[in-house]
């Protein structure tokens, strides 16, 4: 198959999410919602109690609201990393996952696709809530010699939970199984995660547990990353944390939506796996 075709179904399959998403305004409002009133509400109520002292990657003090940004960043590439998987479901459910499975390329470009167009959508809701954060007043230092570096950040980033939703939706055979998720999989990664407060204050304030789960959360290296990058410091092990689950998610969504490699197939000799595999998650 030709490099050409591969492209072409790339850019149908991502302009699709595209033209869906633009007929779905209320959408973009619900996403855009939730992290602006953690920034205008609680980030304004607690900005100067929570002040954060001079630590890495600040130069300087700063307030709350401004240290909780890329973590709410991070929260819209989460939420919609989710979404995603919520929509594959409704795919499959709808029979528009079967004819799409069954198409003449590789299955793992299909899902690549996917994830291309999952993260496309989450930088564009993620760069609508930095202009609306900027006009009530946070100063996100995004621009300048550090752009490069923030745009390889939230780009891995939204991959990466974009990969996440995908490796979900093999387990998720039901729209109403979207609320567990959201319950045991969306927030614990948001709160036991650096998004609303650095490790060394967990470390210090005695919360080990809460420390630790924090520091292997591939959601808080994906923030951390972020964070450095918007003030061009060395992020350290979070890019190759970041990119290594990256890689992991999606080989596994992969494996797990080919019904003779996968879960499916597992489920079938009695191996174990959830309760119809990945052949009915595949919708084959």
């Amino acid at each position: 198959m030709s490099a050409g075709h591969l492209l072409q179904a790339l850019w149908a399959i991502v302009a699709r999410e595209l033209l869906k998403f633009s007929r779905q305004t209320g959408r973009l409002v619900s996403a855009l919602v939730r992290p602006l009133l953690w920034l205008a509400v609680f980030a304004a109520g607690f900005r100067n109690v929570f002040g954060m002292a001079i630590a890495e990657p600040y130069d300087t003090y700063i307030s709350y609201d401004v240290y909780i940004a890329p973590g709410l960043i991070g929260m819209v590439l989460l939420f919609n990393g989710m979404q995603s998987s919520l929509a594959m479901v409704y795919d499959r459910e709808m029979g528009l996952m079967r004819l799409l499975l069954t198409a003449p390329l590789p299955r793992a470009w299909i899902l690549f696709a996917k994830l291309c167009a999952t993260a496309v959508l989450s930088l564009a809701q993620a760069l609508a809530f930095v202009a609306v954060a900027w006009l009530i007043g946070t100063e996100l230092p995004l621009l300048g010699p550090q752009t490069p570096q923030v745009l390889l950040a939230a780009v891995s980033a939204a991959l990466l939970l974009g990969a996440l939703g995908l490796l979900l939706s093999v387990y998720i055979r039901q729209l109403e199984n979207f609320a567990g998720t959201m319950n045991f999989v969306i927030f614990p990664m948001y709160f036991l995660s650096t998004a609303l407060y650095p490790l060394w204050k967990l470390e210090e304030s005695g919360a080990a547990w809460v420390y630790w789960i924090a520091r292997v959360n591939p959601f808080t290296h994906a923030v951390e990353w972020l964070r450095y990058a918007m003030y061009g410091k060395d992020p350290g092990w979070a890019p190759w944390i970041v990119l290594g689950t990256l890689a992991l998610c999606f080989a596994l969504a992969a494996w797990g939506y080919d019904p003779q490699r996968g879960f499916g197939a597992l489920t079938k000799r009695g191996g174990g796996g959830p309760p119809g595999g990945a052949a009915a998650a595949a919708g084959g």
